[in-house]
């Protein structure tokens, strides 16, 4: 899907030569990326919003202001080229809070390449940031506005037979949301606002956020005169008492005053837009390990009427310098479908772990199929020698084939790390697929991590691609006080290795638990509290009824078996929306109960807290609606005319004059996995095969008999023997080929019974 959007791009701006822009020649076309540039790797998807002209007749494309009268273009584009349209103002404002960035980005653009008597559709892209989820879309443009909204499945049921469907809708990669706006004429401005989530990145003490703010050349307005304002507002708000230092900037900010949290603003009229992603940097300066706890009343038609809280910990240097000792099992996917470059980064991404391993450090390698494979039968001490052997050992031996068994490698690696003792355990399972005895294992590792005497093993899951259950491999990591990864697509698995890896290997405080709120009504998410680390926070959230004590401690073990205590203070939430914060992360550790358990009440309560918070779920889908605003104003004309109608008419009327027309948006969620798609071994990345029709059969049958033909008869010798023919002759063998052609088809299309 990716390559075909880049193609349609590349075709959209060989297209947008055809706009005019006069005889100044001071105002000239945005170039677009040479051929040097593309060699060396240049991508045309987007890096930062925008928004395309969806052309399927080119003969539409031409400057709206001043017509270049060229000739007509024939044919028509399939698949559909997009041009992309200039823009002429943008606008971003950051919100950061704990470990989320809240993301807005309010923008123009203009249809500078459609004639001001048609229109075409605009298609709206949206790049975001390290785990970026789509919080909502509004789109402005005369007459007409539009926007996204979250609604149950049940209820998209109900409405889809009345409803147009957008298939071009949803995420074109994990991290770039598309949505399709229909129908705007040539010349239009439009306005977008756009809204996401995403995740701060947390390394060696320093905090990166980092957006797609990176705009091409070729969306800068031809037109010189033309007011190109950029504005970047950031807010930082870490917690009450919590020190923030600023690091470092990728943009010109200056600072603001501001209670209880740190401003920056940056506001400027420029000759290009920005060309560099936004990045801010900062640190949360303390030496010794800190944190909180904020407390929040529910929501207004909140499905729990329990109050929330949040318990925030972020490590601290004096405390995090030690870590635990390591005993890794590296337990990896080399089943049939893992074949080509996903098992080559992944042997890439695991020689680059087994590197960093310490050689105070023990470790061993499964791979797996149908079967298993050992590197050793027991743990290996991480000396240069053992490194050095296992390379040579997955190099051989990680050849894709076979199917996938994952209960078999998962309890070989939970026995050999049962006896460990003055260290952490560590199980890293990598997989591209979906298994039919999911919840079996999940079972069977839970019973097996439980009767472990000793400290018991941590699992780190990658899931690579979408026909793996991401929520079975996230129950697995919540059952084993771990953390689950996404890989969506084949560029990000050494780099979800290397961040999963840098996470499990700085653990520094284990075994965390919370004290003195036995006299609560607690529900925790999740059930098992991951262990700190200093590559990331320790963000705790739930539910309680009762009274909140005004402090409370916080027990855990330190890398030397020595305990150690944290006293939090409890304070309410007053600057920080502790419920946008935590609803993605309840909304997932949810979703993956709900498909452990299979409880409808649990998918429902689910789908209202999805609606509730604007965020995309397994049991929601996500709808356009659109709203006719010229439409409003002649229906108010005319109840000013109509004085004697009632109010109660008066209020229907009023509803009837803003219709709305729903667009469902279809697969926007995860998905739980595709256990066919595993069973046939099909690569991550490659679409559902599905059988073609007659028609589809034909034509290929026709084209290969055809070109069967023109490969046999069309040499030089032949084409210097037809020129040489009379009319009449040359009749009479086209007549003769054709007829052969036809016999052709008929005979590839009856052969194996199509």
């Amino acid at each position: 899907m990716a390559e075909d959007f880049e193609a349609a791009v590349e075709d959209g701006l060989r297209l947008s030569k055809r706009v005019y822009f006069g005889k100044d020649r001071a105002v000239a076309p945005p170039k677009p990326p040479t051929a040097m540039e593309r060699a060396a790797g240049y991508s045309y998807l987007p890096n930062s919003p925008m928004v395309y002209a969806v052309i399927s007749d080119p003969a539409i494309v031409d400057n709206p202001d001043m017509p270049s009268y060229q000739p007509h273009v024939h044919g028509r584009c399939d698949p559909p080229a997009l041009i992309p349209l200039q823009m002429n103002g943008v606008s971003l404002e950051v919100d950061c809070y704990l470990d989320t960035a809240f993301v807005t980005v309010t923008g123009t653009w203009r249809v500078h390449c459609v004639m001001g008597s048609r229109s075409c559709d605009c298609r709206i892209a949206v790049p975001m940031g390290e785990q970026g989820s789509i919080l909502g879309v509004e789109v402005e443009v005369p007459r007409k506005s539009y926007s996204t909204q979250i609604n149950a499945a049940e209820n998209e049921k109900c409405t889809e037979q009345k409803v147009a469907k957008i298939e071009d809708g949803g995420f074109l990669r994990a991290h770039i949301f598309t949505l399709t706006i229909p129908q705007i004429d040539g010349g239009t401005n439009i306005s977008v606002k756009l809204r996401w989530s995403q995740k701060l990145v947390f390394h060696d003490g320093q905090v990166t956020l980092d957006i797609p703010f990176s705009f091409p050349e070729y969306v800068t307005p031809a037109a010189k005169k033309i007011s190109k304002h950029e504005k970047i507002q950031l807010n930082v708000n870490a917690g009450p008492g919590t020190e923030v230092l600023c690091r470092t900037s990728s943009h010109p900010l200056k600072g603001l005053r501001q209670a209880g949290k740190l401003g920056f603003l940056y506001e400027a009229e420029v000759l290009s837009w920005s060309s560099n992603d936004f990045q801010f940097t900062y640190t949360v300066s303390s030496s010794h390990t800190l944190g909180g706890v904020l407390l929040s009343p529910p929501l207004l038609q909140d499905v729990d009427n329990r109050d929330m809280f949040c318990c925030y910990v972020f490590p601290g240097k004096q405390q995090s310098e030690k870590v635990y000792r390591k005993e890794v099992v590296f337990v990896v996917d080399i089943s049939g479908s893992m074949r080509g470059r996903t098992l080559e980064d992944t042997k890439n991404a695991l020689f680059a772990a087994l590197a960093k391993l310490d050689p105070k450090d023990s470790f061993n390698v499964i791979a797996f199929n149908g079967e298993i494979y050992l590197f050793s039968s027991a743990l290996e001490p991480a000396t240069s020698e053992a490194i050095e052997n296992v390379t040579q050992w997955i190099n051989m031996n990680f050849v894709a084939g076979g199917g996938t068994n994952i209960l078999l490698p998962l309890n070989q690696a939970i026995n050999m790390l049962s006896d460990s003792c003055n260290s952490m355990p560590i199980i890293f399972l990598i997989t591209d697929g979906a298994v039919e005895d999911e919840r079996h294992i999940c079972d069977t590792v839970k019973t097996q991590l439980t009767s472990q005497k000793n400290v018991s093993a941590r699992i780190y899951t990658l899931g690579i691609g979408t026909f793996c259950n991401h929520y079975f491999l996230r129950m697995l990591a919540t059952t084993g006080r771990g953390h689950h990864e996404i890989a969506s697509d084949m560029d990000s698995i050494e780099v979800r290795v290397r961040r999963l890896f840098a996470r499990a290997s700085s653990i520094f405080l284990a075994d965390i638990a919370f004290e003195k709120l036995d006299t609560l009504d607690l529900e925790v998410f999740s059930s098992e509290i991951p262990d700190l680390s200093s590559e990331s926070p320790l963000i705790v959230s739930g539910r309680y009824h009762g009274s909140f004590p005004k402090t409370f401690k916080v027990n855990g073990i330190l890398a030397d078996m020595s305990n150690f205590s944290l006293d939090l203070k409890v304070e309410q939430a007053n600057e920080i929306p502790i419920a946008k914060i935590v609803a993605k992360h309840q909304i997932e550790q949810l979703t993956a109960q709900s498909w452990y358990s299979d409880n409808q009440e649990l998918k429902d309560k689910i789908a209202k807290m999805s609606v509730l918070n604007g965020i995309i779920s397994e049991h929601t889908s996500m709808v356009l609606l659109e709203t006719e605003r010229g439409k409003a104003k002649a229906d108010s004309t005319t109840k000013q005319q109509v004085s004697s109608k009632s109010k109660a008419d008066q209020h229907n009327k009023a509803e009837d004059s803003n219709p709305k027309r729903i667009s469902v948006l279809h697969n926007v969620g995860l998905g739980f996995g595709n256990p066919i798609a595993t069973a046939d071994n099909i690569p991550p990345g490659c679409k559902d095969t599905k059988p073609a029709d007659a028609a589809e059969v034909f034509v290929k049958a026709a084209s290969v008999c055809c070109g069967r033909l023109l490969n046999h008869c069309c040499c030089m010798y032949c084409i210097q023997c037809c020129s040489k023919m009379n009319d009449q002759c040359a009749i009479a063998f086209t007549q003769l080929f054709g007829a052969l052609a036809c016999l052709g088809c008929y005979a590839c299309c009856c052969d194996g019974n199509e």
